[in-house]
C-alpha cells in the first residue's frame, strides 16, 4: 500500500497508489511473455511491437478509465484518444524498451504519468525482471519499492565538486550529446535503458541525463515525474521546462538534472 502523506489532495494518493498496482500487473502479464512465445511486428515508424505491449496497453488503459473516466488516456499503442483540450490526462507506454525485451535482455519497464496543465505532476515506473518500482507525485515525494519490500523515499544529491556522474542511453548514443557534456566536468559515464535512467537521477546515483535524440511524451511522463518528486528538473536545451500534450507527442531534446535551478 502506498504511505498516506497526510495530504490535501487525497485523490492524488489514491490514484498513484491504482497505478503502482497497474504496473505491477501489467509487469506480471508481460513477463509471461517474457518467459514464453510472443509475436513482433514493425510499426509505422518502425519501431517493434510485440504482444507483450498489447497486452499491458490494453491492462492500463482498461485500468485507468475504471478509475477516472473523465481522464483521458494516451497511449503509446492506442493513440486514438487526444490530450487536446484536456486539463488532466494519462501518458502510457506499457513496454518501454521493446527492443531489449525483443533480444531477450531484462532492460525494459512499464511506465505511467499524469499530466495536469502541461506539466507531469505523477509517475510510475516499474521494472518487471527486477521487481523494482519507482513512484512519486510532485508533493508526495519519490520512492523506490524493491518487490514486496517496504518503500523507501529517494532524493537528488548534491553533485560531488569531483565532478558529474553522467547516465546516458545504452543504445542511442550521441554526438551531440558529447558536445552538450563538454561544458561539464564529468567523473564518470555510465550507460543505461529505458525511463531507468530518470529514477538513476532520481535517487541520486546520477547527477545528469542528456537525451538529445527523438523521445515521445509517453517515454518521458512518468520519469520526469518522479524526477520533479525527488527534487530535480527536467529542461529543453533553451533552458524551458519540458512540457507536455504537444501536437504529435514528440518531444524536444531535453536533459535532466539532479538538482534545483
Amino acid at each position: 500500500m502506498i504511505k498516506d502523506w497526510g495530504m490535501d489532495n487525497s485523490f492524488q494518493a489514491k490514484y498513484l497508489e491504482a497505478c503502482v498496482i497497474l504496473a505491477r500487473e501489467a509487469g506480471e502479464v508481460i513477463m509471461t511473455y517474457f518467459a514464453g512465445q510472443f509475436n513482433t511486428r514493425q510499426k509505422e515508424d518502425n519501431s517493434p511491437v510485440t504482444d507483450a505491449d498489447v497486452a499491458a496497453n490494453i491492462l492500463i488503459t482498461r485500468g485507468l478509465l475504471a478509475l477516472a473516466p473523465e481522464i483521458a488516456v494516451i497511449a503509446e499503442e492506442d493513440e486514438e484518444e487526444s490530450a487536446s483540450g484536456h486539463a488532466l490526462f494519462w501518458l502510457v507506454d506499457p513496454l518501454d524498451g521493446t527492443r531489449s525485451f525483443v533480444r531477450g535482455e531484462e532492460e525494459f519497464t512499464v511506465n505511467i504519468g499524469l499530466i495536469k496543465a502541461g506539466e507531469p505532476v505523477m509517475g510510475v515506473i516499474y521494472a518487471p525482471p527486477q521487481k523494482t518500482m519507482y513512484y512519486g507525485g510532485v508533493g508526495m515525494g519519490a520512492f523506490r519499492q524493491n518487490g514486496m519490500d517496504e518503500p523507501v523515499a529517494i532524493s537528488v544529491r548534491t553533485p560531488s565538486p569531483e565532478g558529474l556522474v553522467v547516465t546516458r542511453s545504452k543504445t542511442h548514443p550521441s554526438a551531440k550529446a558529447h558536445e552538450y557534456l563538454s561544458r561539464f566536468k564529468i567523473l564518470e559515464m555510465r550507460s543505461g535503458s529505458s525511463s531507468i535512467k530518470f529514477c538513476q537521477v532520481a535517487e541520486g546515483n546520477a547527477d545528469l541525463y542528456p537525451r538529445l535524440g527523438r523521445t515521445m511524451e509517453w517515454d518521458t511522463a512518468a520519469g520526469h515525474a518522479i524526477l520533479k518528486a525527488a527534487g530535480g528538473r527536467v529542461e529543453t536545451l533553451e533552458e524551458k521546462p519540458l512540457v507536455y500534450g504537444k501536437p504529435g507527442y514528440e518531444n524536444p531534446a531535453f536533459v535532466a538534472f539532479g538538482w534545483a535551478k
